[in-house]
């Protein structure tokens, strides 16, 4: 009986023993946590750097903020991209559920940057981030994940490839639209912005113009493998197992439709399809199209007036009205084209590509706009005031719309071209024809 007795108190002793030791760290790790993180926010780096490793090697899961804080310390302050590779690994173990989607594509960054890992081993992580929410990964990771993806499918397995795009390309004008909506009241020239407003607003347009440029790649690399003699039989063999797939056809009939397939019996198949699976607005504009190609004028209008009307957000409203805008175009009907581009910035006074649809309009009419090379050169000028508003108001297509001016601006007349026209540099003149805009002669 006393030995029994005396293995109890025995045994008590050493689990007290254990617990005060557990007890002692822990209260080690809070001592040194705090420390760690009052002398990081107060920038006393070196002092914070001893705490830290501590933590780092005896406290691993006790606050996300060591890997926050520490990945600073590792990559910018110590500039130690072994130490730093560790903060990542380390985070991913202990803190999986903490905003996983962002730091798996921030460690990819890193791990390309410093050429700590091979292409397959980065692609790999963005793949994991890409699977958890696609819309939390760094924008240039989205199109390097996609770039991935084609270079490893685009031989074998194009729809994968063509799946991928859409995904990304949905996040992306997710993304777009959200920061067009927040861009538009901060945009009011008649408003003054306080500090904040002002932080914000160049926030958003920095993020625009970022999306914006990696819709244009995206679009680059699709335009290669995406044509009209792979799409037609790859929709044609997968049409019946995705008759009543809403998404399937919504993506394929946006895809031939962008491609200009539109010519071909299987596109007509695939929006009415589209239509009857999904009666929504972007069905219904598409199934205009349809109609209109096919004669039927009186039930393209009706179609289009529901499409519009089922519509609520005004930012999507803008984009249903360009569609028609550009069906518009394809008719001929140029001055029609022009109102519901104008109809379309009225719902979204930012919305760029109308104003770049219209000086593309411009553009098309220079040769029958005008009678002599002045008249037909200013045409270009009433263009480059487009393009100019374009990029003024939508930092997402920025960059193209730069593009543009340059070329409207390298095809204004020249000053020799005004001065034989006898005209004078900076005074007013009306574009003749549909056009009827009164623009300013340069004064180059």
């Amino acid at each position: 009986m006393k030995k029994i007795t005396f293995l109890t108190v025995a045994l008590f002793l050493l689990i007290s023993v254990k617990l005060t030791a557990q007890e002692d760290t822990a209260r080690e790790c809070t001592i040194k946590y705090n420390l760690f993180k009052g002398d990081y926010q107060s920038k006393k780096y070196d002092e914070a750097y001893t705490n830290w490793i501590f933590l780092m090697d005896n406290c691993k899961d006790l606050s996300v903020n060591i890997y926050k804080y520490g990945a600073n310390l590792a990559e910018d302050v110590k500039k130690d991209p072994v130490l730093a590779k560790r903060v990542y690994e380390q985070r991913l173990q202990y803190f999986p559920t903490k905003n996983p989607a962002k730091v798996h594509s921030d460690y990819a960054t890193f791990l390309s940057k410093n050429k700590l890992a091979s292409d397959d081993q980065i692609f790999s992580i963005l793949e994991k981030g890409y699977s958890i929410d696609p819309t939390k990964m760094g924008v240039k990771n989205l199109y390097a994940y996609f770039q991935g993806v084609t270079d490893r499918n685009k031989d074998t397995n194009p729809q994968k490839v063509f799946d991928t795009y859409d995904d990304v390309l949905e996040n992306v004008t997710l993304k777009l639209e959200g920061y067009a909506k927040k861009l538009i009241p901060l945009s009011d020239s008649t408003k003054v912005l306080s500090k904040r407003e002002k932080s914000l607003k160049r926030a958003y347009t920095i993020n625009s113009q970022a999306l914006g440029t990696v819709e244009g790649n995206l679009d680059a690399i699709i335009s290669e493998i995406a044509t009209c003699e792979r799409l037609v039989p790859l929709y044609n063999r997968d049409f019946e197992a995705n008759r009543y797939n809403s998404l399937w056809l919504k993506r394929s009939v946006s895809r031939m439709f962008n491609k200009g397939c539109q010519s071909e019996p299987l596109f007509e198949t695939l929006v009415r399809a589209y239509a009857e699976a999904s009666p929504s607005p972007e069905a219904y504009a598409f199934l205009a199209s349809v109609l209109e190609d096919k004669g039927d004028l009186k039930g393209a209008t009706e179609m289009r007036l529901e499409s519009f009307n089922l519509e609520t957000d005004p930012i999507k409203k803008a984009k249903i009205k360009l569609k028609f805008a550009q069906a518009a175009k394809g008719r001929g009907q140029l001055s029609k084209a022009r109102s519901l581009a104008r109809e379309a910035i009225g719902f979204n006074s930012n919305f760029g590509k109308a104003y770049l649809f219209i000086g593309k309009l411009y553009q098309t009419s220079v040769n029958n706009c005008g009678k002599n090379e002045f008249e037909k050169r200013m045409v270009y000028v009433a263009a480059l005031r487009k393009a100019q508003r374009a990029a003024a108001v939508d930092p997402s297509i920025s960059g193209i719309a730069k593009k543009y001016i340059k070329n409207y601006k390298a095809n204004s007349p020249s000053k020799k071209v005004i001065f034989t026209a006898g005209v004078a540099p900076g005074s007013s003149y009306k574009i003749k024809c549909w056009i009827g805009e009164t623009v300013k002669v340069p004064l180059k």
